[in-house]
């Protein structure tokens, strides 16, 4: 993905306009500057975790509400996530918003198979799971994206603090 230049269009034109709205102090701290390191991987879990669980309960009889209302507790923790995924990709580089990039289409289309479950549980359960799975599936997507973007990539690694010295084996 990080070579894809077709994308680099449309990736660079979503930089442009973040790069306007978290250009200043209020980008930095939602970067996590008062942190330490970067909020988006944090808010993340929210979303994945009440989406990962409401499948778990899809399995047991019984728990289609409780499912439910994971889908939905996971909805609503997107928009955060989302800002502060936002954030962080008005400060990447070429090669990081490409992969940024389709992160951020990935993640955004599993939240609408996600919404589409939410919606369709409750008059259509099965067709609900069913869109959960789907959901699910392309999340792990795109969070494969995200994981490649911090740890093989370094988007925002030792944002505000120098890297420590590595330790030599002797």
């Amino acid at each position: 993905m990080e070579t894809a230049r077709g994308i680099d269009a449309p990736a660079a034109a979503v930089a442009k306009s973040l790069i306007r709205l978290f250009g200043g102090r209020v980008g930095r701290e939602l970067r996590g500057r008062w942190l330490g390191h970067p909020l988006h991987p944090l808010a993340v879990t929210v979303p994945i975790g009440a989406w990962v669980c409401a499948s778990l309960l899809d399995l047991t009889p019984g728990s289609d509400a409780a499912a439910r209302r994971l889908v939905g507790i996971g909805l609503l923790a997107v928009p955060p996530a989302a800002v502060l995924g936002a954030a962080d990709y008005s400060e990447l580089d070429e090669r990081q918003r490409r992969v940024g990039f389709g992160h951020l289409v990935l993640n955004s289309l599993a939240a609408a198979f996600f919404t589409g479950s939410y919606l369709r549980r409750r008059r259509e359960p099965a067709g609900g799971k069913v869109l959960g799975v789907v959901g699910l599936v392309v999340l792990s997507a795109g969070g494969a994206l995200g994981g490649h973007l911090a740890y093989a990539q370094g988007a925002g690694v030792f944002r505000w603090q120098s890297p420590r010295p590595q330790a030599v084996d002797r």
